[in-house]
């Protein structure tokens, strides 16, 4: 039997720029760019640190006299602390490396240590963009262990909330990808168009970003007297901010030069790197969690999936302007069909008492008292759900024990898949073109390094 620690493992030669799936490079644990002859032995030795040449950039250029540079981790392109270690042929890309971890803060772990009633505040520090996806993910899987039932209401209001995060998040993706490509006049735009959104999430719960409204049972307070207005005023504005962006790029030479064919991705290689969102959907495929495995009564609402076909980044453009009409539609069904009714589950066991009912009784306020600061307990067991954030999918796996914390939570983070897809996109292009590939995939660090 061949000793894996000492397998010599088969290059592609120079001219093989994208090589297939399963000529992979690297194997579980192992993240490294390996050069032509070399074993997992002296990899691994690199990467602890028992030769002094410790990274690539200690190293000689390879004889065909290629290049190893570093992207960031303070780049203003990549998005965030995203460090990309290129090999360049010229400016030919051959091979890239994403390295993670600069930002990292151990929200899963924490999330061990935090009571159930305050895993909101955890969570949604994570794609900080759209907090209310993260938000909603958790709680959707808290009420799944606990079985609670949860108002017609506080359904509709998650849902109007959860689409002006994707609205938030898609005109903040505009914005940046507007920079990136030397368009300021699309960043001030971009931006001037979201800050309705965000003025609404303050008057709603206090906050801009990190808001921590949706939570187990419901949302933490109701809307605001007023809230139509404000709902009325962004239907009547945001499509004509969104066109102003669109009139602007739709037919620009220099923006399509840039985009299309640019950081292409096909089906297959989609679908076998775990691709969800406007990713996948701009390759062709038909998927989206509030069609396929719908939640929080979206089955009643009427909205297209968007798809394109070519999967570069002129597709992913396309399938992100589309579906922010889309979910102005939602956004308009929710204005117009608010139901009456409370704003969260009036289970006892997970939501205090009504606030004028402390003042005039002390069981209330004990109940109250009990339940902040010993929280609720959740019955063993195990569960996963999955929402469709504006990245892609965002999954919540969370183990109970009966005790009012979570014995085991992950997240599966959309841009963690997405940055992982970045050297399927970038190989065989250009240097220049990396920048578009990172815009593209739309990351946030927060979420990718939690």
């Amino acid at each position: 039997m061949t000793d894996p620690n000492t397998e010599t493992i088969p290059v592609p030669p120079p001219s093989v720029l994208a090589p297939s799936l399963t000529d992979s490079l690297t194997d579980e644990g192992d993240q490294v760019m390996m050069r032509p002859g070399e074993t997992h032995s002296v990899v691994l030795e690199r990467e602890r640190g028992l030769v002094t040449n410790a990274d690539w950039d200690l190293l000689e250029a390879p004889d065909d006299e290629t290049m190893i540079i570093n992207m960031g981790p303070q780049h203003p392109a990549t998005h965030g602390v995203l460090r990309l270690m290129l090999e360049l042929d010229g400016e030919q890309v051959l091979r890239v490396k994403p390295i993670i971890g600069y930002l990292h803060t151990g929200m899963e772990k924490t999330a061990e240590e935090l009571m159930y009633v305050q895993g909101s505040t955890n969570v949604t520090r994570m794609d900080y963009v759209a907090p209310m996806s993260n938000e909603l993910c958790f709680s959707l899987a808290v009420e799944q262990l606990l079985g609670v039932e949860i108002p017609e209401r506080a359904q509709m209001i998650r849902v109007m909330m959860a689409e002006l995060t994707r609205l938030n998040s898609h005109l903040v993706w505009l914005a940046t990808t507007g920079l990136d490509l030397g368009g300021t006049t699309v960043m001030i735009q971009g931006f001037n168009d979201r800050e309705p959104i965000v003025e609404f999430f303050e008057d709603v719960c206090g906050l801009r970003m990190n808001t921590d409204y949706i939570r187990p049972g419901g949302v933490a307070a109701d809307l605001p007297d007023g809230w139509q207005a404000s709902i009325k005023a962004m239907l009547e504005d945001l499509p004509k901010g969104i066109q102003r962006n669109r009139d602007l790029l739709d037919q620009n030479p220099v923006f399509k030069k840039r985009t299309i064919g640019i950081a292409r991705i096909t089906q297959q290689e989609a679908l076998a790197l775990g691709m969800t969102g406007p990713i996948l959907r701009a390759t062709g495929i038909d998927f989206d969690l509030r069609k396929k495995f719908p939640y929080c009564g979206y089955e009643n609402f009427e909205f297209d999936t968007i798809t394109e076909q070519d999967g570069d980044a002129y597709s992913r453009y396309i399938v992100r302007i589309a579906e922010m009409y889309e979910s102005l539609r939602i956004i308009e069904q929710c204005l117009e069909n608010m139901p009456d009714g409370d704003y969260r589950s009036q289970d006892k066991k997970v939501t205090p008492p009504p606030r004028h009912r402390i003042n005039v009784s002390m069981e209330a306020l004990i109940h109250h008292f009990k339940l902040y600061t010993e929280g609720f307990k959740v019955e063993p067991g195990e569960t996963y759900v999955g929402v469709e954030g504006p990245k892609g999918e965002t999954g919540c796996y969370m183990v109970a024990d009966g005790t009012n914390k979570p014995y085991r939570q992950h997240t599966r983070g959309s841009c963690f898949l997405n940055v992982h897809a970045l050297p399927t996109m970038m190989v065989g292009g250009m240097i220049a073109d990396a920048i578009v590939a990172i815009a593209s995939i739309d990351p946030i660090l927060g979420e990718v390094d939690r």
